[in-house]
């Protein structure tokens, strides 16, 4: 390994260039940015001290990627126009390559330089656009602009492989694709260069172990901090992150420049800034055993048809992590995370009945509209103000919710999971949180199991009808007779005759079938089943009419020549048919054909119990179609339907 021994242009102090890659050495004495050039050392001006960070990042950290060792020799410390900040460490590879750690909001990403294919030309900076792709990168998939800005170099230490200037602003894109992929187009170069690579884990790269070495310093600078307005006392969780932060004491909003505050303006109330149920400060345990603090909060609102509606939202805070969102609407609750956009499949225009696609999931558009912050507590890691408007769209797939939140420069997208106040009151450590009112646009309807749980019996009884149906289906005929009724005396002395014994068996139903040749005309037949040995007696009626003709439409009959009668089981014995009838035609004899049979599979048990059955269901799915119908009202787009 070669190194560059030299002494500082700037205060003589011996510096060590060891890095073949190393363009800007950051003296550790005098903080000097110093250029090596093929001629001599320059000094390239003083870069500020890299502010107190619960990074678990620092030089000299040694990991691996995609079974490359690497070590981390530089830090710049780059800060956005709108504020905020993020890390830009610099890994020397033992192959030597040399890689773009990106460390911004708990996130990691790890690029390398990517060359354009020859005759290829990237979009201008004023020409890229947020949400267009930029098809001349080469990659596993498309890229999509996220967002687009100006960043300024700030704070530097170690080794740097580019001739980095203190305080020298450069254009920028930060775009990113499917499978993690991320991508930043460097515009302070001509032509622009590209960094290619993906959202990485400290996990995946070998430095999983790491944890913030300077995080105790940070809160004691944090404890020690003033409001420049009225002196009280401040405390910063965040101080190299945060961007602006809220005075307690006297309503101020002041700015965060790396741990210096300065006073922005006086924060104006709003209808519901003293609502909030939750306190900066407070700790809690989310699913997957991860503890956030909540370090800020505030009050945004939406305003449609001339109606405002507000709703509060606390920023938590995990250093490991980086920064997630707690939603609070209608006593209800969010938990809210960011998610690649590159991976959410967007609708080809936001309407009526547009649907965005993420993780699996279909999600219906139910609002957009611009959201405003009304007001805020705490501190955060951007420079909010009171006024503050992005448009937002929200997509529904209960129990998530999709939303986009766009500016004219950056895109971003969140996946929100909607919580019990239950859930929130377990962890935080609290009770009596209010209770919901109306329905949530993600809010699931817990009632499924109506329709779910409830149509087991149903099945089962389909299953067993299946299983049965051949043994109930086949029944036995013990007797078919044909008899004949003389001619009635009178319109209305019925006729008798007596059919043949028979025999019939225990728990088996009994039809009794019954024909007779009317045409246009009826007859009426009383038939007795007459126990020979007790002579107990079972009656049924089985009336008989049938009638035909044409008229202007044809052809038309009505009525049957064939009637029949079931009874449940009877005991079993000998049995004897009594036939008793009156007819129209009376003064001619009546001939009627008989016959008995068991067992008869007529499905009415059956149909009787699936109807039983189905009103658990159906109550379920009216249920459900209320739910969803209250939750429809409420959206923006409400005619297109719900779910």
């Amino acid at each position: 390994m070669s190194v560059l021994a030299a002494n500082c242009p700037s205060c003589a102090a011996p510096i060590e260039f060891k890095k073949g890659s190393t363009l800007v050495l950051v003296c550790p004495y005098c903080r000097s940015a110093i250029a090596r050039t093929d001629r001599k050392l320059e000094d390239l001006g003083k870069v500020a001290e890299i502010a107190d960070s619960q990074s678990p990042l620092k030089l000299g950290l040694k990991g691996e990627f995609k079974g490359n060792k690497f070590e981390l020799t530089g830090r710049a410390q780059l800060r956005h126009e709108l504020g905020g900040y993020w890390d830009e460490w610099y890994a020397t590879f033992s192959n030597g390559w040399v890689g773009w750690l990106a460390e911004a909001q708990g996130r990691f990403y790890m690029t390398f330089f990517q060359p354009i294919p020859a005759g290829a030309a990237l979009p201008g900076f004023d020409e890229i656009e947020v949400g267009k792709y930029v098809p001349q990168i080469p990659s596993d998939g498309p890229l999509m602009v996220l967002e687009k800005g100006v960043a300024t170099a700030v704070a530097a230490d170690g080794e740097i492989p580019y001739r980095l200037v203190p305080n020298e602003q450069s254009r920028y894109a930060d775009l990113s694709g499917t499978g993690d992929q991320f991508a930043t187009i460097d515009y302070s170069m001509s032509p622009p260069w590209v960094f290619l690579g993906k959202q990485v884990t400290l996990e995946e790269i070998g430095l999983g172990d790491a944890r913030p070495v300077q995080r105790e310093a940070g809160r004691t600078a944090a404890a020690g901090m003033g409001c420049p307005n009225c002196g009280g006392p401040l405390s910063l969780t965040a101080p190299d992150k945060a961007e602006r932060v809220s005075c307690p004491n006297c309503s101020s909003l002041l700015d965060v420049n790396q741990g210096n505050l300065k006073y922005f303006k006086a924060l104006e109330p709003c209808p519901t800034s003293d609502q909030f149920l939750l306190k900066v400060g407070q700790e809690g345990t989310f699913p997957g055993d991860v503890k956030f603090r909540i370090i800020g909060r505030m009050v945004r609102s939406v305003t449609i048809d001339g109606t405002t509606y507000y709703w509060h939202e606390y920023l938590l805070y995990n250093p490991m992590v980086g920064f997630r969102w707690l939603v609070h609407s209608d006593n209800h609750w969010n938990f809210v995370e960011p998610v690649n956009p590159a991976e959410v499949e967007m609708p080809a225009a936001i309407g009526s009945g547009a649907r965005a696609g993420y993780n699996g999931h279909s999600f219906k558009i139910f609002q957009d509209a611009p959201a405003s912050v009304r007001y805020v507590d705490g501190e955060f890691y951007w420079r909010v103000e009171q006024g503050e408007t992005v448009r937002a769209v929200d997509y529904v797939a209960a129990p998530l919710m999709l939303s986009q939140e766009m500016t004219p420069g950056e895109m971003n997208w969140s996946a929100g999971v909607y919580m019990t106040n239950d859930e929130v009151e377990k962890i935080f450590g609290v009770s009596g949180l209010p209770r919901p009112w109306g329905i949530a646009p993600n809010q699931p309807f817990t009632a499924s199991w109506y329709y779910t749980w409830g149509a087991i019996p149903l099945l089962l009884l389909v299953i067993v009808g299946i299983f049965m149906l051949p043994l109930s289906g086949s029944s036995t005929t013990v007797l078919s007779q044909k008899m004949e009724l003389p001619p009635m005396a009178n319109a209305t002395q019925p006729q008798a005759v007596f059919s043949q014994q028979f025999e019939l068996k225990a728990n088996r139903n009994v039809r009794i079938r019954a024909n007779a040749p009317v045409s246009n005309s009826w007859a009426d037949l009383d038939v007795d089943l007459i126990n020979d040995q007790s002579q107990e007696v079972e009656s049924v009626n089985v009336p008989i009419e049938y009638y035909s003709g044409t008229d202007s439409d044809g052809a038309w009959t009505e009525g049957n020549q064939t009637e029949d009668a079931t009874v449940s089981s009877l005991p079993a014995g000998k049995y004897t048919l009594r036939v008793e009838g009156t007819w129209q035609n009376w003064q001619q004899s009546m001939p009627v054909s008989v016959s008995v049979a068991q067992g008869v599979n007529r499905g009415v048990n059956f149909f009787c119990a699936f109807l039983v059955l189905l009103i658990v269901p159906v109550i379920g799915l009216i249920r459900k179609v209320s739910f969803e119908s209250r939750r429809w009202s409420e959206s923006m787009f409400s005619s297109s339907g719900g779910e």
